[in-house]
């Protein structure tokens, strides 16, 4: 089984130009479309697209109207499973620029109570199979076997530690089952700070994330990945995978990705694609590399199909992620780094 946690999902709102943002004055839209939305969530979508079963746990009122986007879906493999709350999903905004320019505006979410909070720890360890602290065993909320990844995604809404993800990889980490944690800025950092106690299986920052975390300029990292020199890069993941990280996966646009594990550090390149959007590839590589992974792929295997679901979804327009028949036809170049 694979679940997937949105602590704050969204009403993806895409709207695309057709021509350049222009500031300051009118601008007419070409195409709007609306889906549901939420790193976690669009993680879970692209695994059923790909005939791998999916739950996506995220907090959610009963007349949230994200529920009914996600049901409007009508995707097979594809389970909801929400925690009642009390507010409603936020609606964010990208704004497509024809040459693949893409503006996100996105709200900060209604926020969770410290009882919601404890809601959603305590639904996450009942789908695992796991037990909440201070309770009687909790029985398994999705029936869908026995867990194998459960992927953390998205920033935190208001009212959540900035912690959680820390606290929720030490409450995960005794069921056995793999950890994926996505995120950005201050959770990303708390993170790093308890490393290593707290580490998960797989990371997946961009070259400025990885930056931050390794403590290297960006600038110098995103430069020497561009010239080709992906030694920095590796350099700078394998400090984290020295800090118990299962693997850092760092995504670099045009550049591709680097994979870091303890066996060793592989470099793919990013297949030749036109770029329409780049929303919802990060998200649909983390799906890549865990799709792989339940799959029996190596390293580069897993490197390998990360990057091909992640070109694929940075060629769709708007929000669409992508189905295997949207895959490059090229796959991936994966060297290892020494």
């Amino acid at each position: 089984m694979i679940l997937t946690l949105t602590p704050n999902p969204s009403l993806d709102r895409t709207v695309t130009l057709p021509g350049p943002l222009q500031r300051g004055a009118v601008n007419r839209l070409e195409t709007v479309t609306v889906e549901p939305g939420g790193k976690g969530v669009n993680v879970a979508r692209v695994l059923a697209c790909s005939g791998q079963a999916a739950t996506a746990l995220l907090p959610a009122a009963g007349h949230d109207p994200l529920l009914g986007a996600i049901a409007d879906l009508a995707l097979p493999g594809l389970t909801a499973l929400p925690v009642s709350v009390a507010a409603t999903a936020r609606v964010n905004t990208a704004v497509t620029e024809p040459d693949g320019t893409t503006t996100k505006i996105n709200e900060p979410g209604a926020g969770l109570a410290p009882q919601e909070v404890e809601a959603v720890e305590r639904a996450l360890l009942a789908a695992l199979g796991g037990v909440a602290p201070g309770s009687a065993e909790l029985s398994s909320g999705s029936g869908a076997g026995e867990p194998s990844w459960a992927v953390l995604s998205g920033s935190l809404p208001p009212g959540a530690p900035v912690d959680w993800y820390v606290r929720l990889v030490d409450l995960l980490r005794p069921l056995g089952v793999r950890i994926a944690v996505d995120t950005s800025d201050a959770p990303l950092a708390a993170l790093a700070a308890a490393l290593p106690g707290s580490a998960p299986d797989l990371i997946k920052p961009n070259g400025e994330e990885l930056a931050q975390l390794a403590g290297t300029g960006a600038t110098d990292l995103e430069e020497a990945a561009v010239a080709g020199d992906l030694a920095p890069v590796a350099a700078a993941a394998r400090v984290l995978v020295e800090l118990g990280v299962g693997a850092v996966m760092a995504t670099l646009g045009p550049a591709g990705a680097v994979l870091a594990t303890p066996e060793g550090a592989w470099h793919a390149s990013a297949p030749e694609v036109p770029v329409v959007s780049t929303v919802g590839a990060g998200d649909s590589s983390v799906a890549g590399y865990v799709l792989a992974d339940v799959r029996g792929g190596d390293e580069a295997q897993r490197l390998r199909t990360a990057m091909a679901y992640g070109s694929a979804a940075a060629s769709l327009p708007g929000t669409s992620l992508p189905v295997p028949a949207d895959l490059p036809q090229e796959p991936a170049r994966v060297t290892p780094l020494t």
